[in-house]
């Protein structure tokens, strides 16, 4: 492959507009400014203390050479048995790998079950990175527009229609990132049926399980063993910067995943593995924490309405709030940009997840402290008002 190739390929993936979001919140709080972050998925607090005194064993213990590409067998059968407990799902230890994050899944997924032209499903909004992993391995992602309408979620025609166009894959997400709009389980499993109907591969992302406010939780296992699922310690455990994350393929794809594994990332952090075991057992501290997310979606879901932002998808999970923002703008960019200069309140713009609607949306994440969404609402309330919005 041509240098040449390589720059325009490379050229087709979008910048994450977050993380730019991100990066001028950071230089205004080295300047001093006390800014409120309600732009990132990044939980407030450190890891569970189980976590971090497994990884300090682990560390006194000096075994924190390569493990094999899949994961250190302990933490493969934790996983299995997470399942088990959690769905009623029975997963054998062979089909799950560790990965670096959900998104080091993503690539190995994409890589073992897609070839290059191949066009694979996507919901419109959603998280920029699916369509941007695809783009770099030259994979077509097919957007499906959603809305209210559908309640966020793929309509099934236009998925049935797309598959007998060739597309050969769905991915969705339950909850949803940016929208927090969970499915059914009739509704997963009219999806799974449908892409699997047509030879095609489901991926669901289940990143934000463990994250639901009422509505019951589905894993894509329970509905087909053929569906690959790719979840996370990054969002429930709170375990972001430790790089840690698991996905569950069928048979016919574990050796290609693994030879992939092998070649591309030799094995997930060690200590972080050691760490994530213990997280399953911090339970009481992890729902602790979940509890100030609930706290934060009933004050937001009732504060934001009051102060112009009373148009959103509904919250099922996850912990963000997608509001459609046209009644005061039509470039959430600028919009956006102008909120974190004149109230050092840092929040996404919509073009992170829909490159065409997104203008007229921003997404509010609620994963910080409540005293941060108390104090967020007031600088928001009172900037809404000076600018005519109230």
């Amino acid at each position: 492959m041509s240098t040449e190739q390589t720059s325009r390929r490379a050229s087709r993936v979008s910048p994450f507009i977050v993380m730019d979001v991100l990066r001028m919140a950071g230089e205004m709080a080295a300047r001093g400014e006390d800014v409120i972050h309600m732009e990132v998925g990044q939980p407030f607090g450190p890891a569970a203390d189980k976590a971090i005194a497994a990884a300090h064993a682990a560390l006194d213990g000096d075994d924190l050479g390569y493990t094999e590409a899949k994961g250190i067998a302990p933490l493969r059968e934790r996983i299995a048995r997470h399942y088990e407990e959690t769905y009623g799902v029975p997963v054998d230890p062979a089909r799950i790998f560790v990965t670096t994050g959900s998104s080091g899944a993503f690539v190995l997924a994409f890589l073992a079950a897609f070839d290059a032209g191949d066009a694979v499903g996507l919901a419109n909004p959603g998280y920029p990175a699916y369509r941007n992993i695809f783009h770099a391995l030259n994979i077509t992602p097919e957007l499906i527009e959603t809305g209210p309408e559908s309640r966020w979620a793929p309509p099934i025609e236009a998925v049935r229609a797309r598959l007998k166009a060739g597309m050969k894959g769905l991915l969705v997400a339950s909850p949803a990132n940016p929208t927090g709009v969970m499915l059914s389980a009739d509704a997963l499993r009219a999806l799974i049926h449908e892409t699997e109907a047509a030879g095609g591969w489901f991926i669901s992302d289940e990143i934000y399980h463990g994250l639901s406010y009422g509505m019951a939780e589905h894993t894509a296992l329970e509905f087909s063993s053929r569906a690959i699922v790719i979840n996370s310690f990054s969002k429930y455990y709170g375990m972001t910067g430790w790089r840690v994350g698991w996905m569950i393929v069928p048979e016919p794809l574990v050796r290609a995943a693994e030879v992939l594994a092998q070649n591309m990332f030799i094995n997930t952090p060690t200590i972080s593995q050691h760490a994530a075991i213990a997280a399953f057992d911090a339970t009481d501290e992890l729902e602790a924490r979940k509890a100030v997310y609930a706290k934060n979606r009933a004050f937001l879901t009732g504060a934001l309405p009051k102060i112009g932002f009373a148009d959103f998808a509904p919250v099922d999970g996850a912990f963000y709030i997608y509001c459609d923002v046209r009644a005061h703008t039509r470039d959430s960019y600028d919009f956006a940009r102008r909120i974190l200069r004149e109230t050092r309140v840092a929040v996404t713009p919509g073009l992170d997840f829909d490159p065409g609607r997104g203008q007229h949306y921003v997404r509010f994440s609620f994963c910080g402290s409540h005293e941060d969404m108390r104090r967020a609402v007031a600088r928001l309330g009172e900037w809404m008002r000076a600018q005519g919005h109230v």
